[in-house]
């Protein structure tokens, strides 16, 4: 039997580690077939030799990683293991600008490969499309570019909007005035918000119109200029209601459309106006759209095995 022994230098065992030694119970998960032990500040694996030069060079990563943040947590480390070696590499390596400098001194920047694909697609095109499932950072990543393009002065305005389709845009029947009314469908837009703007000056924001969030249909006869747009939960806008959102577009704007096809909550036979867009749209230059996948869920790892599991289901029906 191959052994391999690795040795961490300038680093403290137990942070590496995890509480309990969780970070290598996840080591063991997804390399089975090596024998793996923890000691010290020594990581022995034994198995075969081709498995086992997969594992230094996945640990290489992790401690590269570990290096640089100081700090490792499960869904970095699910990443690093589970992407294919490019994608393991761009991940960690790297070097996400800050987008946006956010609450408390957090630095709000891409955490994946794929977002910062998406921050370079916002850069070379007007309009993007980000396709994939929940938790994958579309929403958040798009909120913080619209951010760092109105603190630039690129824009003077940010305008975020939804479908409400559980109400049938009507919400009529809710309690209270129509801010009342729509901020539960809005609320992902806010808390994206409430991270980045400091809670003062995004009311001040929201009271003198630089930030807009409505619904689909007070998009209806816009001309949306000068403005950072982001229509999120795209998958349940229908023909018209895309074709009218798109068509707002004014003179030096940026779209970005996000959603996710897996969860359309329109009524059957109802066409999704994301589906059809992405495939109307998709060789017009200015363009972009990005499709991210659960190796982007930066959600509580379960987040991840839940899409999995339901993968597997629609699969098989």
């Amino acid at each position: 039997m191959n052994e391999l022994v690795v040795e961490l230098s300038e680093i403290n065992p137990k942070d590496f580690f995890g509480a309990q030694n969780v970070n290598i119970d996840l080591l063991k998960k997804y390399f089975p077939k090596l024998k793996i032990v923890a000691r010290g500040n020594k990581i022995k694996a034994y198995g075969d030799e081709e498995m086992l030069e997969e594992f230094d060079k996945r640990f290489d990563m992790l401690v590269t990683h570990f290096g640089k943040y100081n700090t490792l947590d499960e869904n970095t480390i699910i990443r690093i293991l589970t992407s294919n070696a490019r994608e393991a590499f761009d991940s960690d390596h790297l070097n996400a600008e800050v987008l946006v400098h956010g609450i408390n001194g957090r630095l709000i920047k891409a955490q994946t490969a794929n977002q910062q694909r998406l921050v370079e697609l916002m850069k070379k095109n007007d309009m993007v499309f980000a396709i994939g499932p929940a938790g994958t950072g579309k929403t958040y990543t798009g909120v913080a570019l619209a951010v760092k393009a109105l603190k630039e002065k690129q824009v003077r305005r940010i305008i975020l909007t939804r479908p409400a389709v559980e109400a049938g845009e009507n919400l009529g029947f809710l309690p209270g005035d129509l801010k009342e009314k729509l901020d539960p469908y809005m609320q992902p837009l806010y808390d994206a918000l409430r991270d980045m703007i400091p809670a003062e000056k995004l009311t001040n924001y929201i009271e003198t119109g630089i930030i807009q969030i409505a619904p689909m249909a007070f998009m209806r006869g816009r001309t949306l200029d000068n403005a950072f747009v982001i229509l999120d939960e795209a998958q349940n806008t229908t023909h018209a209601q895309m074709k009218m959102f798109l068509t707002r577009m004014g003179k030096n704007a940026k779209f970005m459309i996000t959603g996710d096809p897996g969860q359309i909550d329109l009524p059957r036979r109802v066409i999704s106006g994301l589906k059809e867009a992405i495939l109307v749209l998709k060789d017009i230059k200015g363009i972009g759209i990005l499709y991210l996948d659960d190796k982007d869920v930066i959600r509580h790892r379960l987040v991840k095995d839940i899409i999995d599991s339901y993968k597997r289901i629609e699969h098989d029906n």
